[in-house]
């Protein structure tokens, strides 16, 4: 594979030790990296030299300018590339102006490489999927919503709807909607979605399968927020022992 056929990941962070070890293991993972240590830096290399990124991991607190005002700048210059901020800051009220102002995800720098990975490949695989899309589904896809049948997602704004009504998801259950619906009548296994919740080889529960009881009590609280606003609603279908996919009305 060639670097021009990778996808190219943009790293937005003032610290160069932690720039250092997240682009070894995105490169080990088959990404192209392009990283800066300042927004400047970055503006520069996207809107003056037409610089290439699939996505962006982009942090907060920075010098000369903030990853929120790198975000807006983006935004304001019509750039709709995937934001995914990677910070130490857990407040809600970041994660409330980060999503507001158009990132995709809000993940703590604590958070594991695996979790980081997973969210990342996510964004890039519901990206793919609208790429994808023929011309009757350009419509589906269009303003950085991804519609399914009834489900209708703003992925910059992490909100889920349900024929037309607001479902009050958790950014990690939007995740698993988002990973369902994406996968385009593929069953996502228990392990898959646990590891987009919790990262890869966590362990938890008892036993090597303890992990699934995590799995369904997630999907339970998935499909009660829908039943909420559609009492009807059976679109999570699951394949006992493997996990799960999202089915379209007949």
């Amino acid at each position: 594979m060639s670097d021009d056929s990778m996808p190219c990941i943009a790293i937005v962070d003032d610290d160069a030790m932690f720039r250092e070890s997240i682009t070894v293991n995105l490169e080990d993972s088959g990404f192209r990296i392009a990283e800066f240590g300042d927004g400047p830096s970055f503006l520069k290399y996207v809107l003056e030299d037409q610089g290439r990124a699939d996505a962006i991991l982009l942090d907060w607190r920075m010098p000369r300018m903030d990853g929120l005002a790198v975000l807006k700048a983006l935004r304001e210059a019509g750039v709709k590339t995937p934001v995914l901020f990677l910070t130490s800051l857990s407040d809600e009220i970041y994660e409330e102006a980060g999503l507001r102002y158009g990132a995709v995800d809000f993940i703590e720098k604590s958070r594991s490489f695996s979790i980081i990975l997973q969210r990342l490949r996510l964004r890039l695989e519901m990206l793919a999927e609208e790429r994808r899309a023929g011309p009757a589904q350009l419509a589906a896809v269009a303003h950085d919503i991804f519609r399914r049948g009834e489900l209708e997602l703003k992925t910059e704004t992490s909100r889920a709807t349900w024929r037309g009504k607001l479902v009050d998801l958790t950014l990690t259950e939007f995740n698993i909607v988002s990973a369902l619906a994406a996968a385009n009548d593929r069953d996502v296994t228990y392990r898959q979605i646990y590891d987009l919740a919790r990262g890869t080889d966590f362990v938890a529960g008892y036993g090597d399968d303890g992990y699934k009881v995590n799995v369904r009590s997630f999907i339970k609280r998935i499909r009660q927020k829908f039943r909420a606003v559609d009492p009807e609603f059976d679109a999570i279908v699951n394949y006992p022992g493997y996990g799960y996919r999202w089915k379209d009305a007949p």
